[in-house]
């Protein structure tokens, strides 16, 4: 064949330019012997030729000028895009080579399908947005189908699309696949692992009589099958209605004919078997799970028509797909896996750089270290450590294997992030994960070391006996490890380098001097609730204890919370209240004002950066960055600017402060009347306490006292960690300056796509510039994952797909975890990304989960629901603090409410409740 029309068995993936992605994976079943119908690829070559004098370059030029949301506008550009294409007639040249193929298949009917430059790859699902025209069955009908699918590349769901990821539409191309056509018995599709609940090794066909194009669109209730394909054993079998068939007319085209329900499976056990076994060949062949299109001939034959990559599934951690595979070569039944997605319970939903997965591998090498384990290369990260879909996971098996793992940890996350407590206590039923260690010793003799040395049991007493000492001695401590954080001027680049990498390894003895007096704030408020008679302290995950409903320790939950609220020492809450502190003296000066409220938070930092700020904004900000520019949204990871580098996000902060109007609203009331009424309820509590008996008042209330004291210094760890991060990417960032100016990488920020042994190549001469370009690729793909697991398990299954929706008490109602008390009515605000974000003074902030970074936008939101958290994670603390009704831990919720709908949240039942 020619170089416009090439045979099917002759593509291959690397020809994806040429012939697309359905043509180059057809070629690729070919190449591993599977069994594909025969046939031929037109490439994009003709395509081009043939729209080349069609005038489609302004059309181009017009769709690239266009934003991405002005759907009206694209959608008019590919309209005239497709009357280009379907008014015109295909070259001769063209159309005759084209025909002298069809006529090598023997004049059979064939299926003309779409084959794009930007489908069925592994970074994007273009499924379905081009053509597909089945039982063409003359010349004439085939050319029409050609010029048709041709101008399906331009339809107005696949030209919105590409505008929605920035893809150049004059980049793009399209081939045109031809293939006798299967006339089936039955038809479908089979995902090679399961697509709702993400396990590997299980096979997922749907099937219907008739042609596959039924059970593609949604038009039948097909069977349903899943098979373990280790074993061939059907794990379920759900048969379908069937009601519709796609039948091949006699002259051409398809049809829906209607049928009876006959109670029957359209495929035997056999060929259930044989087509998974079909599948785990191709997903062998590509070495990833496949969504594949399969048809049953009328002699029983099995074909694969289509395999593309599964674009939904969640990628496993490298070590989980060794595992995996030493699994297949060994027995089927081999150890199970637990990885705890640590990125989210940490707040982080977007992927970190490769420079901030390599620095908090350091850190957590750095940890294993000091607990006594062995860690053969602190730059690869302990062993527990693992990464996935560019996310950091912990390996939690060992601990899920151990009654002490079991007891401790989904009670520690039942405050920190309750969802995932209850999707590891499911996890512990699984008989893979049978416990294999009963006693405590493993834990005492990794913990006992570090909190001797740290001498915690010391650090207690004192902050018991005399609390103001023990927080003196601990900032005393904080400003002298600070101040080892510096680099002297003049420092060369490996020097800066080395010691970026060295602040890592000293970050974790910080810790044990901090955690202590947290941990004991925290011990006294239970200490007081038990002497209260209150029972779990911020009520289950679920709102069974709310308040108002069950038990007097209920009750008490609730009693406690306001004891939490205006908490001194909550470093958190301080950043808050300065940029609050900032906005009042900006809203003394006119000009200020309607400056950062007339221009676009992007705008404003580029006027900050030229010092071209009306004064008070100016030196306001400048003076509150000198203090907290280390911090930043995502700030763990080393490769997000500081807000000192890119101060967009608190300039839009401000313009938020800005427009609230009700005094009473202000912050810093709000935070002095919290704190005013910490201490009463403190001393009706102390009086119901006293009333039991005098002893247990004076417990009573010092136990209350060193709970406010101390709890807010639940933040200061983090604080800590971070400034010491942020000292790490001042130092890279002057590293990446002199890489920049060596050529080694295109721009000094690039030092963020390299992990430490790269750079230091670099350093050495090392050109980087190929490899930035390829990992800032799949670092931007990646930033378009919506869903990420917070459980993950080796064989690919993600646990909170296995658990049952929780109900609620109102029809419609999201439940979640209890995090502040208290009931808001208004409307919601769903924020994926706080920078630049606008939310109106009273609206609840809908997140899919907050870090510090956040929680400057809380000082104006009348409420808060989160995705992840727990009732002691960062945005429940300080939501607490300021008083705002919270609910945390609530699934998908940024998918089920929108903005603007009125939504009702109630803090002490974990309840939303969205209104029509």
């Amino acid at each position: 064949m020619s170089g416009l029309v090439l045979g099917l068995g002759d593509l291959s993936a690397s020809m994806l330019p040429q012939v697309g992605g359905k043509a180059a994976n057809l070629g690729e079943l070919l190449a591993a012997g599977l069994p594909v119908p025969d046939g031929f690829c037109l490439t994009t070559e003709a395509y081009v030729q043939a729209v080349e004098p069609l005038g489609l370059g302004e059309v181009h030029i017009a769709l690239q000028d266009t934003p991405a949301d002005d759907l009206e506008s694209l959608a008019g550009l590919a309209a005239r895009a497709r009357s280009l294409i379907t008014s015109a007639e295909l070259p001769t040249a063209i159309a005759g080579e084209i025909l002298t193929a069809y006529r090598a298949l023997d004049g059979v009917p064939v299926a003309v399908r779409s084959s794009a430059t930007a489908e069925d790859l592994p970074f994007a699902s273009f499924a379905g947005q081009q053509d597909t025209y089945l039982n063409v069955i003359d010349a004439v009908a085939l050319l029409d189908a050609v010029r048709k699918c041709w101008a399906s590349l331009w339809t107005d769901r696949a030209v919105a699309y590409r505008a929605s990821r920035n893809i150049d539409p004059a980049t793009v191309a399209l081939a045109v696949v031809v293939q006798r056509m299967v006339n089936a018995e039955a038809a479908g599709v089979m995902f090679t692992a399961n697509p709702v609940t993400g396990r590997r090794r299980e096979a997922v066909i749907d099937a219907s009589p008739g042609l596959g194009e039924a059970v593609v669109s949604g038009a039948v209730n097909p069977d349903h099958f899943v098979v373990d394909t280790g074993s061939g054993a059907i794990l379920q079998r759900r048969l379908g209605d069937k009601r519709t068939a796609v039948r091949p007319l006699s002259g051409g085209g398809t049809e829906f004919v209607e049928q009876s329900a006959d109670g029957q499976a359209c495929l035997t056990d056999a060929q259930i078997r044989e087509l998974a076994a079909l599948g785990s060949k191709a997903e062998a062949h590509y070495g990833a799970p496949q969504d594949t299109e399969w048809a049953l001939d009328g002699a029983g034959k099995v074909w694969l028509t289509q395999s593309r990559p599964i674009t939904t599934l969640y990628p496993l951690p490298e070590k989980a797909l060794l595992a995996e595979k030493n699994r297949e070569r060994r027995s089927p039944k081999g150890e199970l896996r637990v990885y705890l997605c640590f990125s989210l319970a940490q707040g982080l939903t977007r992927p970190l750089t490769p420079m901030g997965l390599a620095a908090l591998r350091q850190v957590g090498s750095s940890v294993a270290a000091a607990a006594g384990f062995d860690v053969p290369d602190p730059r690869s990260g302990p062993p527990p450590y693992v990464e996935a879909g560019q996310r950091i996971f912990i390996d939690l098996t060992a601990a899920a294997r151990s009654t002490v793992g079991r007891r401790i940890i989904p009670n520690v996350f039942d405050v920190m992030e309750a969802r995932s407590a209850k999707v590891l206590r499911s996890v512990f039923d699984d008989p893979r994960l049978s416990i294999t260690r009963r006693t405590p010793w493993d834990l005492l003799r990794h913990v006992v070391p570090i909190a001797a040395r740290a001498r915690v049991p010391e650090a207690a007493v004192r902050a018991l006996l005399r609390p103001e000492a023990a927080l003196k001695r601990l900032n005393r401590f904080t400003t002298e490890f600070n101040a080892t954080l510096e680099l002297p001027r003049g420092a060369s680049p490996r020097a800066r380098l080395d010691h970026a990498e060295g602040i890592l390894s000293r970050v974790f003895p910080n810790l044990p001097a901090v955690l202590p007096l947290a941990g004991l704030g925290f011990a006294m408020l239970s200490l007081a609730g038990k002497l209260l008679g209150a029972g779990k302290l911020f009520g289950s995950g679920s709102g069974d204890d709310a308040a108002g409903e069950g038990s007097a320790g209920a009750k008490r939950n609730i009693d406690l919370q306001p004891v939490l609220r205006g908490l001194p020492n909550n470093v958190t809450t301080e950043m808050d209240l300065e940029l609050w502190r900032v906005a009042t003296e900006i809203k003394s000066d006119a000009e200020a004002v309607a400056v950062l409220t007339g221009n676009h938070p992007t705008v404003l930092a580029q006027r900050f950066a030229a010092g071209d700020l009306p004064a008070a904004a100016q030196t306001g900000l400048a003076e509150f960055l000198a203090r907290y520019g280390h911090r930043a949204v995502a700030e763990i990871d080393v490769g997000m600017p500081r807000w000192r580098d890119d101060p967009t996000h608190i300039l839009g902060v401000l313009a938020n402060y800005l427009r609230l109007e009700d005094p009473e609203r202000a912050p810093d009331r709000q935070f002095s009347k919290a704190a005013t009424e910490a201490d009463a309820q403190i001393e009706r509590l102390v009086a119901e306490a006293t009333a039991r008996g005098r002893l247990r008042g004076m417990a009573a209330r010092a136990a209350l006292r060193r709970a406010r004291l101390f709890a807010g210094l639940r933040e200061l760890p983090k604080f800590q960690i971070v400034l010491a991060l942020a000292e790490v990417r001042k130092q890279l960032a002057e590293v990446g300056t002199v890489l920049a100016e060596q050529e080694r990488i295109a721009r000094a920020e690039d030092i963020f796509f390299l992990d430490f042994a790269e750079a230091s190549r670099a350093l050495d001469g090392a050109d980087m510039q190929d490899l930035v370009a390829q990992r800032q690729g799949a670092y931007y793909l990646e930033l378009e994952r919506r869903h990420i697991p917070r459980m993950l398990l080796s064989d690919g299954t993600e646990p909170e797909t296995l658990l049952t929706a929780v109900g609620s008490a109102d029809a419609g109602a999201l439940s979640g975890s209890p995090a502040s008390a208290g009931t808001v009515t208004a409307p919601a605000r769903v924020i994926l990304d706080p920078v630049g974000a606008h939310l109106e003074p009273g609206e609840i902030l809908v997140a899919p989960s907050t870090d510090p970074g956040w929680t400057p936008l809380f000082l104006t939101a009348g409420g808060l629901v989160m995705e992840m958290g727990g009732p002691n994670s960062h945005g429940a603390v300080v939501a607490r603090e300021y008083g705002i009704p919270a609910v945390v831990g609530v699934a998908d919720a940024t998918s089920l409410l929108r903005t603007g709908q009125e939504v009702t949240v109630d803090g002490g039942a974990g309840t939303v409740v969205p209104g029509a």
